[in-house]
């Protein structure tokens, strides 16, 4: 199944509703950071949630990041998305490996560990949009679910999964986004409750052969779901050699003269999609004259 992300509202738009399917973008971001399963479960999470928060942004240019920091040995997952269904991330420490937890599931939060979630919306503003919390399960799904509910005041549910298979590839990855709006009914909220009390989880629903639809329909049984949109998704980097440039450039005159005196070529990797770009002596002498 190729990735999308479907939006949808039901209940006569008192829920706004998304939902995705994300196991080639996951599997994407695996081979290309070469995370462990625990980590892998942790990156995928978070890329799928920022592929649907992404379709929330309203500017075609808006851009969202996503950073959980905390005391846990992976350290901390930063995702960014844009409005187009492209998303990237990475872990700060890829390769953490730990014992299943008590459940004989990967240990998501034992890797994470306390910390916080900041979401950031840049909507081309002086300044972006920063709203914090504290981690409160640091599963991902629920501290999504919180900071909704906190930092944004909507109530909300949110669903992640990744299930791997036994070489440690992807097999299923995915979730949803479930939103009440403020005019939201109580016979709609109580209907929505008790179809989440059904549900077993994302990778159960995923690997039974449902879609994003599919799976809306579940989630929104008996509240007459409408699909708004399907909208592809990838793991996409727009980094290039300019955009490096800038960087370097940003670092200062000091700063390039240093690598200069050294007298060789300097490599310098994307952390999201670990590209590497070489630069001469002579290529930082040229950035050398037009930093300031």
């Amino acid at each position: 199944m190729e990735d999308y992300i479907v939006r949808a509202t039901a209940a006569g738009a008192q829920i706004r509703a998304f939902a995705c399917t994300t196991a080639e973008l996951v599997e994407t971001a695996r081979q290309v950071h070469n995370t462990s399963p625990v980590v892998t479960a942790a990156l995928g999470r978070l890329l799928s949630a920022g592929a649907m928060m992404g379709c929330m942004l309203k500017g075609e240019e808006d851009l969202l990041t996503l950073q959980i920091k905390g005391d846990g040995p992976m350290q901390g997952v930063l995702v960014t998305a844009d409005a187009k269904g492209n998303v990237k991330g990475y872990a700060s420490v890829p390769d953490v490996i730990l014992p299943a937890n008590h459940q004989g599931k990967l240990d998501v939060a034992g890797a994470v560990g306390k910390g916080s979630l900041r979401v950031i919306r840049d909507m081309g503003l002086k300044e972006p949009y920063v709203g914090q919390t504290l981690l409160q399960t640091s599963e991902i799904a629920e501290d999504l679910t919180y900071y909704f509910a906190t930092s944004e005041q909507v109530p909300s549910s949110v669903g992640l999964g990744v299930l791997m298979e036994r070489d440690n590839t992807v097999r299923q990855a995915g979730g949803f986004i479930l939103q009440l709006m403020p005019f939201a009914e109580e016979a709609v909220i109580g209907r929505l409750e008790k179809n989440l009390k059904e549900i077993t989880s994302v990778t159960a629903m995923l690997d039974g052969g449902a879609t994003p639809e599919q799976m809306l329909d579940r989630l929104l049984e008996g509240l007459e779901c409408e699909i708004l949109e399907r909208r592809s998704t990838a793991f996409s980097c727009n980094c290039d050699s300019a955009r490096i440039e800038k960087v370097l450039i940003s670092l200062g005159r000091e700063e390039i003269r240093d690598m200069i005196e050294e007298g060789q070529e300097i490599e310098v990797n994307c952390q999201f999609c670990g590209r590497h770009y070489k630069f001469s002596v002579e290529e930082l002498k040229c950035l050398y004259r037009k930093s300031k």
